[in-house]
C-alpha cells in the first residue's frame, strides 16, 4: 500500500503574516529569562560527542543533466562496470578536481613550485571549495 505524501510549497521570501495567536506566544517566551528554560532532559555535548562529528556528512551536491563527449573506448570501459557506472563518472573528475583545489591551496598554481603570485591569488579565492571554484 502506497501513501499519498502531502506537499506544501512554502515561499521563504513572502511567508504568510503570523496570527494574534503566534505573535502572544512569541512575545512570552522572548520575555522568558534563559534560566527559566528547563534543559535537563537535553544531554550535555561532551568532548567524545565532538570528536566523532564530521562536517559535510549529509551534503549531497546538486545533480545537472548535460551531455558530454568522451572517447569511445572510455564509454565502453565504464559501462562494462554495469551498477553504477553514473557514480563512478562523477567521481573520477571529482577526485581530480579535489586533487587539484589542494595542489592549489598548498603550493599554487603552477607544477614548478609556488611563486609569490600564485600564493596571491590563491588567497584571494578562499579557503573553501565553492569559494575556489566561485571564482574560477
Amino acid at each position: 500500500m502506497r501513501r499519498k505524501l502531502a506537499r506544501r510549497d512554502v515561499d521563504l521570501a513572502r511567508l504568510p503574516p503570523l496570527t494574534e495567536k503566534q505573535k502572544a506566544e512569541l512575545g512570552a517566551l522572548a520575555e522568558r529569562p534563559d534560566a527559566a528554560i528547563d534543559t535537563s532532559e537535553i544531554p550535555p555535548l561532551t568532548a567524545k560527542f565532538w570528536s566523532d562529528a564530521a562536517r559535510g556528512r549529509f551534503y549531497k551536491p546538486i545533480k545537472t543533466s548535460t551531455t558530454l563527449r568522451i572517447d569511445a573506448d572510455v564509454l565502453a570501459w565504464l559501462r562494462a562496470q554495469r551498477k553504477g557506472r553514473q557514480s563512478r563518472v562523477n567521481a573520477i573528475p571529482r577526485r581530480e578536481m579535489l586533487a587539484a583545489i589542494a595542489t592549489e591551496r598548498v603550493g599554487g598554481f603552477r607544477e614548478e613550485g609556488p611563486s609569490s603570485k600564485s600564493r596571491e591569488i590563491g588567497r584571494k579565492r578562499g579557503d573553501t571549495l565553492s569559494g575556489a571554484l566561485r571564482k574560477r
